[in-house]
C-alpha cells in the first residue's frame, strides 16, 4: 500500500539526518513517519535516502550494489555506520551530583533533577527515589517524606507537586505582605 502522501511529497515532514545526531533516534522518527504510508521493504530503502544530508547521504549513496537486502540490514548498518554520532548512555550516578542549592525553590530543583533522571536509560524507580531523597536541603518536605515515605515515583510526584503548590502559595502571600508593607510605610511618610 504506497500512498500518495509520500507520493506527493517533496521531502518527508522529518528534518535531514546529517550524521551528527543519534542514528537510531533518526531511524525511529523516519519509521513513525513513513510507515503511515507504507510498510513495504523495498519502499523502506528508497525513501531511507531522501531523508539524508551531508555525510550521511555520501555513505548512503557510496553502498555497494545489492548489498542491501532489507530495511533491516540497511538500519544496522546505518547505526554502526553512525555509531559516533549517539549520545553517551548516562548512569545513575548522574543523580549523585545533584543537589538543591540553599535558595533554589523546591519546583526548580524538581524540574532540574526530573530533567537529568530523563537522560537516564532504564533508571530504576527505587534508585531515582533514593537519589531524590538524598538531594533535597533539609526542610518540611524531606520531614515529609521521612515519616511517611512514598510508595513509588508517582506517590512522589504527587506529593511534590502539592508541597510545590503550598510553597508557591506562601511565596505569593510573603510577597503581597511585603507589597501592603511598602504601601502603608508610603502613608505615614507622606
Amino acid at each position: 500500500m504506497q500512498s500518495s502522501l509520500l507520493d506527493n511529497r517533496k521531502s518527508l515532514p522529518i528534518d535531514k539526518y546529517d550524521g551528527m545526531t543519534d542514528p537510531d533516534e533518526h531511524i525511529d522518527v523516519f519509521l513513525t513517519q513513513v510507515t503511515l504510508s507504507t510498510t513495504n521493504d523495498a519502499a523502506l530503502c528508497q525513501i531511507f535516502l531522501t531523508s539524508l544530508k551531508g555525510r550521511a547521504l555520501s555513505w548512503f549513496t557510496r553502498l555497494p550494489p545489492n548489498s542491501i537486502n532489507s530495511f533491516n540490514t540497511l538500519s544496522s548498518q546505518f547505526t554502526i555506520q553512525f555509531a559516533t554520532s549517539q549520545p553517551h548512555q548516562l548512569t545513575s550516578l548522574l543523580l549523585v551530583s545533584i543537589q538543591q542549592e540553599k535558595k533554589e525553590s523546591f519546583r526548580t530543583f524538581m524540574d532540574r533533577f526530573n530533567k537529568a533522571a530523563l537522560e537516564v536509560k532504564d533508571l530504576n524507580p527505587v534508585v531515582a527515589l533514593h537519589h531524590l531523597t538524598m538531594a533535597l536541603k533539609p526542610g518540611p518536605f524531606v520531614d515529609i517524606i521521612c515519616k511517611k515515605p512514598p510508595i513509588d515515583m508517582d506517590d512522589l510526584r504527587r506529593r511534590a507537586d502539592k508541597y510545590m503548590q503550598m510553597e508557591e502559595l506562601a511565596d505569593f502571600r510573603n510577597q503581597a505582605r511585603a507589597e501592603t508593607m511598602g504601601k502603608t510605610e508610603k502613608l505615614v511618610y507622606v
